[in-house]
């Protein structure tokens, strides 16, 4: 959390014993922002593998319980299985071009599904996946606002028609190159932005100064947990483990039965 939203929060919800020792009101307060106005989250954290080559596709459908051989710039959200249909990984696959994809998982399990990902792929040398983590910033603006602090700062069209959900592409948001994703891991509307390392101090200046008639607050990992709790988006390790199947977490619409060739735990 930021400190700094603390006087915004309500110190007499904190919780007793252990559970309130590292706990600050301003978790609150930056739940709320995000619900009614905006947030801004640094998520440079999560691990983003780059899945590349020319059998990437087909590789990464093998891997996958959802459909992600789709165009570029469409993210798709899926569960990589094991053999008994019990979940590896849950994270999102998006295309950037016909022979690379960009997978984005947890903090804490991107050397985990990395290394399933490495084991399963072909043993022809079509495909690598490469550990790209520490290249790119990623901040993410979510919260009813997000359109409103975001689209003064760029030439490109954000509104829904044109940049709907699940959907992602280059852009420029003032001097800075960024990818942006229309996704959100708290329920309300945003995108994630990643931009090379060198220009993600430029890049969070740049939309706090714009979040700043608008009440955009900073936001930490955990309100994302809160709000990601209440909307019902599940996190692996915690919610869905290898004994889980995407039907018994409720998570069947991530999963394309009929999809051609088939996929491992199918």
């Amino acid at each position: 959390w930021f400190q700094s939203n603390a006087s915004a929060g309500d110190e007499a919800l904190r919780p007793h014993g252990w559970a309130g020792r590292f706990w600050s009101p301003a978790i609150g307060a930056e739940c709320v922002a995000t619900r009614d106005t905006a947030a801004l989250y640094d998520q440079s954290s999560f691990s983003k593998l780059d899945v590349h080559g020319p059998g990437a596709a087909q590789a990464l459908s093998r891997l996958c319980a959802n459909d992600v051989d789709r165009e570029a710039g469409v993210a798709v959200y899926t569960q990589l299985l094991n053999d008994g249909g019990g979940i590896e990984a849950d994270l999102t696959v998006t295309r950037l071009a016909e022979d690379r994809f960009r997978v984005v998982t947890g903090t804490s399990f991107g050397r985990h599904d990395r290394e399933w990902i490495a084991r399963h792929l072909p043993d022809d040398g079509a495909t690598v996946v490469e550990d790209v983590t520490a290249a790119y910033a990623c901040y993410c603006l979510w919260g009813p606002a997000a359109r409103e602090i975001l689209q003064p700062l760029t030439d490109d069209d954000l509104s829904h028609a044109a940049f709907p959900f699940l959907r992602a592409r280059q852009i420029s948001v003032g001097p800075v190159p960024v990818f942006a994703q229309r996704i959100t891991f708290v329920g309300e509307l945003g995108w994630e932005l990643y931009t090379p390392s060198e220009f993600g101090l430029a890049l969070w200046d740049l939309v706090w100064q714009a979040g700043g008639e608008h009440g955009l607050r900073g936001g930490g990992y955990r309100a994302i947990d809160s709000l990601r709790l209440e909307k019902g988006y599940r996190v692996w390790g915690a919610d869905v483990t290898p004994e889980t199947t995407p039907y018994g977490a409720g998570l069947g619409f991530a999963v394309q039965l009929d999809k051609p060739g088939g996929f491992i735990g199918r």
